[in-house]
């Protein structure tokens, strides 16, 4: 390995390096403009949500022709707005994530209004990318605001995989689980979304406002019986009942429809690989799908590494490994702050317990680490002996899900603000 360029000189610069790469691969100024269809004979309505909304709908609306009429509602999270940007033709709204609010149901109603009196010669262009689910927070018939909100907290502190959460928020939606899609009829429909999901599937992602749902009630009533969450009388009825039922495929209402995949987490860690390559380190993407308890995620990655840290198996050093999915946490105590990123890292590092010549990074691609204002972290060989000296105890504050507590006073957090694109977690091992 040549050490000609300066970031292979400094471990924490280089993971930096990889993270941003993978960003970038994923910003929607990027990959956006080149699959805009021509104008429609009708009109065309945008529709949108999630963290990239701000900025997808700034790409849109850069690209579309000026003379062509383009109207419609985005709604993104709170401090989401790409700086600089003001929509024109376009409305964007702030709201809540990830647990919903007024805002968001508010803006998702008034996105469903527009939706009435589409023709076959319209064109609705759907922006949909991650934290759509909390975003389009329109309640079931029947359901509050604030009885979504306890059963959305339950849900991010139960451990249950995203797949399962979001059966459970289309099932009590009036706008997601392809309702938004069935509501645009005849209207021709294009939707183009950021993946944020494992498996990039498109009725998970944001929990699929504009496609069919082969999930049913069922499924979701049974999630919550597995995580042991409790359900408010009527949320309970409409899914005993089959009333809360998603549209299912087959539904003449998305004859045409179409879905153009934008970016996904594999597209962004072959990119970060192939930057590592540039540098002349070999690089290794383990999957994009890796999903369990962050913690535990943590030590497998903790084990790999040290394997090739000592053994140079399965792979050589010096090397990077990546990998991306979502992990999930579940909080055990309260008071404690960090996500998964962080309690990940936190899992690792005492697994490794200082082996020389491991490097970690691990954030999330949106910028933000759950509710915090990092999106991840740094672990070095040196973290525990740091750490130690400040007086914090890693297992202490793991057991506390307190991962942002131990990493900050090291000053080993990584916040870049956000990013205004979701390709999920970005994990990437430097092994030299």
């Amino acid at each position: 390995m040549s050490s000609a360029d300066p970031l292979l000189t400094d471990p924490r610069a280089l993971l930096r390096h990889l993270y941003d790469v993978a960003v970038a691969r994923a910003l929607p100024d990027q990959v956006l403009a080149a699959q805009l269809p021509p104008p429609p004979k009708g009109r065309t309505l945008v529709l949108g949500a999630g963290k990239a909304g701000g900025a997808m709908a700034q790409a849109l609306e850069a690209a579309w022709p000026r003379k062509a009429p383009l109207s419609g509602l985005v709604i993104t999270r709170y401090g989401h707005t790409p700086p600089g940007y003001r929509p024109e033709r376009l409305e964007l709204v702030e709201a809540a994530h990830p647990v919903p609010d007024a805002a968001g149901r508010e803006a998702a109603a008034r996105m469903l209004a527009l939706t009435e009196d589409l023709s076959a010669d319209d064109l609705v262009i759907c922006l949909i990318s991650g934290g759509g689910s909390a975003l389009l927070s329109l309640p079931a018939s029947g359901l509050s605001l604030e009885e979504k909100q306890v059963i959305n907290r339950a849900l991010l502190k139960s451990g249950a995989a995203i797949g399962e959460m979001n059966c459970v928020r289309k099932h009590l939606s009036a706008i997601k689980g392809g309702r938004l899609g069935a509501a645009c009829a005849p209207a021709q429909v294009l939707t183009l979304t950021i993946s944020d999901v494992p498996g990039d599937d498109p009725a998970v992602i944001a929990s699929g406002p504009t496609v069919p749902d082969a999930t049913s009630c069922a499924d979701a009533l049974a999630i919550c019986q597995r995580y042991g969450l409790a359900l408010p009388s009527n949320a309970l009825a409409g899914l005993e009942s089959g009333e809360f039922e998603t549209p299912k495929p087959g539904d003449v209402r998305f004859t045409g429809h179409r879905l153009t995949m934008l970016a996904t987490p594999q597209q962004s860690l072959e990119a970060a690989a192939e930057a590592a390559r540039s540098l002349g380190l070999d690089a290794h993407i383990l999957s994009d799908e890796i999903e369990g308890e962050s913690r535990e995620i943590g030590k497998m990655h903790a084990a790999l590494a040290r394997a090739v840290a000592r053994r140079n198996a399965p792979f050589k050093k010096p090397c990077v490994i990546l990998s991306g999915g979502e992990t999930t946490v579940t909080v055990r105590t309260k008071g404690g702050r960090g996500g998964r990123a962080t309690e990940f890292l936190l899992g690792a590092a005492i697994a490794l317990q200082g082996e020389p010549g491991v490097h970690l990074l691990a954030a999330d691609t949106d910028g933000i680490d759950g509710i915090e204002d990092n999106a991840g972290a740094l672990v070095t060989p040196t973290t525990l002996d740091r750490a130690a000296a400040l007086g914090l105890n890693a297992q202490r504050e793991l057991d506390a899900n307190n991962a942002y507590g131990f990493f900050a006073p090291l000053g080993d957090l990584v916040s870049p603000g956000p990013t205004f694109t979701n390709v999920n977690d970005f994990r990437a091992l430097l092994i030299v």
